[in-house]
Parts: structure tokens; C-alpha cells; sequence
């Protein structure tokens, strides 16, 4: 049996409504998702995280390296994927495309063996995953905090014990919100913020004891991802734990970020910084080190899954944060692609979310909605 086909779909939907944060502004949701179907019928789903046009195009070039191999034999496949793009592919959109490779094959293989990934990964230590709510993000311009408050206590009737929210739109206004919604959620629910890297290291210290007294869980992103000492340095200048690592890729990116003392907590997405395959080295690094690791997660349920099966499996240390059900990032903006491109429908039945016990990533692709929201070749195209 050997990997026959691959094939790539880029899928598109747009919102109801835009929203904003500290960097841009998002009007739609555009992803890539791969197929990867082997010579006896069986297939596996993966996704990358990135721009899904260019994306795509790396998936087209790996592919020949992996068309013929054994799905089986995922390790010898990934290595074989990195030698032949190391030279170009050590981060970005390209090491993306072969995260969603991997993550199709770990797809596949469960579902040859009968398996769910949790187990092929070696076991589940936990069967349920308590997910914490990202949202709160901006949609009016001229008042920023309209609909905010409204947002965060749903999410709290909801049965979330913990959200994100971002900042980034000014050090004045940040403490504002922030205040504005830890009054709203009250003193037992967790808070923590992201500025996807708005700040300078001078900003994001003084924006991070400004808020301390709100008993923030952590801050994600404060400043660029280039800057491993001025991570350092912040740490070492607030009480409130540092987070990052989604634009971090392969073991090697994270050893830097360890090694520099850079963060708390990293959030490697498994999607771009290397598949599952590497994210379980990843792992091991973080454990050897003491670091807690709660990846990040953007896209469609293929990714929210492909998180459940990969922190399932997660040790146990000695004094690791929210044990024992391990924070998961569970995205709750607008996203049809999310809601209704796999099944069965991802559920939170008091606060937690089951593990699937399914083969493979334990979901089902809806392939008619699937060809409803791919694009075409012309459209892929002026997208590049």
C-alpha cells in the first residue's frame, strides 16, 4: 500500500461581518486543506496555516516526494519532505505545506489501522480538553469597545473558565479594555491578551504592568518574533507570564525560544510549524525544559482536532499550568468553514470537549460543502 494521490483545495467564505485586530482586518476566511488518498481507498485530511493560495503551491511542489511512499511510515516520509525543501523550507508558508501533508498522513494512517492519532501518538492521558474561548476582537473603528463586554459574558454563560482578548491598539485604550472586561467576567475567570507583536519592548512593558493588578494568565505576542532577548527582557519585567511561538517553526525555532529564555509558554501551530510529527519533538523539548506548551489554532475543526489529539497526549509534569485538563485555544469568531466543513460537530459539554476516539482525527469531510467553497484555478490565481 502506498500513497497514491494528493490533492489541495483552497476554500474561501466570507464574513458576515469584518473584524480587526492589532495588524489587519479580516473579511473572509480563506484556508487549504489537503487530501491524501492511498492506493487501497482510504484517505486523510490535513490543513495548513498560512496564506491557502501560496500554501497550495507548496503542497504541489512536496508532493512528488511524497506520492509512492508507505502512509505507514510517516517519520521516514517527514524526513524525506524536510531533506529535500531544507534549503528553503526551514519556515514559513513552505514548512506549512508540509505540516498539512503530515497531518493528512497522521490522518490516514489512523484510519488504515483503525486507530484514533491520539493513540498512534502514544495514548491518551486525558480524554477530555477544556478549551479557552479567543475572541474579542475589534469591529468598530471609531469606538473599538462596542460589543465587547456583550462577547465576554457569553462566552462565560457559555461555560468557558477562560478567553483571550486582543490589544494592541494603544498602550491608554489596551488598560481601558482590559479593565473593562475583567469587571465583566469577575475575579474566577481567566484572562489573558494578545497583541500579535503591535508593541516595542519600552510599550509592551508599560502596557504589561499597567495591567498586572487585572490578574491577566498571560501575555501573547507583546512584540516581534525576532527579538528572543527583548522576550527576555520583558519577562524578567512583569509578573504576567509571556507567551508565543505560532510564528515559530520546527524544533529548532523552539529550542532558540527556549534556550533564550524568551517565554513561559509556548504555542507552536501544529498546522505550520512542522505537522504533528514534529510538534511531538517539540513537545519533548518543552518537557525536558519545564516550559508549558498550549498550541495555537486557526482555521477549520480539521486543526481544532488535530490540537485535541496532539494535547491528549501531553505529559503530566509536576506543577504544569491548568492541570489536568490543558488549556486548548478554541477559536469563537465568525467561520462557516469551522462550523460546517467537517462532522461530527465539535461539542463543549461543561467547559470540556471530548477527544475523539474515532480513527484517524475522528471526522468526516462534507465533500459537497467542500465544492461549494472552493475556489477555482482562475480564482486561486489573483489570489497570488
Amino acid at each position: 500500500m502506498v500513497i497514491e494521490k494528493i490533492e489541495t483545495f483552497v476554500l474561501k467564505d466570507k464574513l458576515s461581518k469584518s473584524f480587526f485586530f492589532s495588524q489587519w482586518e479580516y473579511a473572509e476566511r480563506c484556508i487549504c486543506v489537503v487530501k491524501i488518498t492511498a492506493s487501497n481507498g482510504q484517505f486523510g485530511w490535513g490543513e495548513g496555516y498560512g496564506p491557502a493560495a501560496v500554501l497550495q503551491e507548496g503542497v504541489k511542489l512536496i508532493a512528488p516526494f511524497v506520492i509512492g511512499e508507505n502512509p505507514l511510515e510517516n517519520e521516514v516520509i517527514w524526513n524525506k519532505m524536510y531533506r529535500k525543501t531544507l534549503d528553503f523550507s526551514r519556515r514559513g508558508v513552505l514548512m506549512a505545506s508540509v505540516s498539512a501533508i503530515d497531518i493528512a498522513i497522521w490522518d490516514l494512517k489512523g484510519k488504515i489501522l483503525g486507530l484514533p492519532v491520539s493513540t498512534l501518538l502514544g495514548g491518551a492521558h486525558r480524554k477530555k480538553i477544556r478549551p479557552y474561548a479567543t475572541g474579542l476582537y475589534f469591529t468598530n473603528y471609531e469606538d473599538p469597545s462596542i460589543g465587547l463586554v456583550e462577547e465576554a459574558k457569553m462566552y462565560v454563560k457559555q461555560g468557558f473558565i477562560a478567553m483571550k482578548m486582543k490589544v494592541g491598539l494603544g498602550i491608554d485604550r489596551d488598560v481601558e479594555l482590559v479593565r473593562m472586561i475583567r469587571e465583566a467576567i469577575g475575579e474566577n475567570i481567566k484572562l489573558m491578551v494578545d497583541s500579535n507583536h503591535a508593541y516595542t519592548l519600552r510599550e509592551a512593558t508599560e502596557l504589561a504592568r499597567k495591567i498586572e493588578k487585572y490578574d491577566i494568565g498571560w501575555f501573547e505576542e507583546p512584540i516581534s518574533p525576532e527579538f528572543y532577548d527583548q522576550y527576555r527582557e520583558l519577562r524578567s519585567k512583569t509578573t504576567i507570564p509571556i507567551a508565543g511561538g505560532e510564528c515559530e517553526y520546527l524544533r529548532f525555532g523552539f529550542q532558540q525560544l527556549i534556550k533564550h529564555n524568551s517565554i513561559d509558554i509556548i504555542q507552536p501551530d501544529i498546522c505550520a510549524c512542522g505537522g504533528l510529527t514534529e510538534a511531538k519533538r517539540i513537545s519533548a523539548i518543552a518537557s525536558a525544559n519545564g516550559i508549558d506548551i498550549i498550541p495555537h489554532t486557526w482555521g477549520t475543526a480539521i486543526g481544532i482536532h488535530v490540537a485535541l489529539h496532539f494535547i491528549s497526549n501531553i505529559e503530566s509534569i509536576p506543577g504544569r499550568m491548568y492541570q489536568p485538563e490543558f488549556l486548548m485555544e478554541f477559536d469563537q469568531t465568525e467561520n462557516g468553514l469551522r462550523e460546517k466543513l467537517t462532522y461530527p460537530k465539535i461539542k463543549m459539554i461543561d467547559g470540556m470537549i471530548d477527544v475523539p476516539n474515532r480513527p484517524g482525527l475522528g471526522i468526516e469531510v462534507d465533500e459537497e460543502f467542500l465544492k461549494e467553497v472552493s475556489l477555482s484555478k482562475e480564482q486561486i490565481e489573483s489570489l497570488i
